[in-house]
């Protein structure tokens, strides 16, 4: 099988045509090119992109579209949960918050350090 090429599969872009052709600031193309990120041949200190390659490139770089109304459909049904299994969690979190911050190391809220006794809120 012979493949024939036509001059636009051969076509090499420098920075500012490729910049232009993807609307990408010329700057980015740069920075995506020192992290070796897209497709590119160097010739001494020119950047040269071939046409082919670039738009190869930019369909693997292709995002899909999420239906969104699924996702919050599937969000809503994984956060449907009886009421004391909700009490449940929050009534852990609490008390997972009140362990990490009173504890012995940290001393009682009202506690005057290096005085040893306790004072009246507010009296320091």
């Amino acid at each position: 099988m012979i493949m024939s090429t036509t001059h636009s599969d051969c076509e090499y872009l420098g920075i500012q045509k490729l910049s232009e052709h993807l609307e990408i600031k010329v700057s980015s193309l740069y920075s995506l090119v020192a992290q070796k990120k897209i497709p590119h041949y160097k010739v001494g200190r020119l950047v040269r992109f071939k046409k082919l390659e670039i738009d190869l490139w930019m369909e693997s770089n292709k995002r899909e579209i999420v239906d969104v109304s699924k996702a919050a459909r599937l969000i809503l049904k994984t956060a449907r949960t009886p009421a004391r299994d909700i009490n449940r969690v929050v009534k852990k979190a609490i008390d997972d918050a009140k362990g990490t911050v009173y504890t012995a190391s940290h001393g009682k809220p009202d506690q005057v350090k290096g005085l040893g006794k306790e004072v009246p809120y507010g009296t320091v």
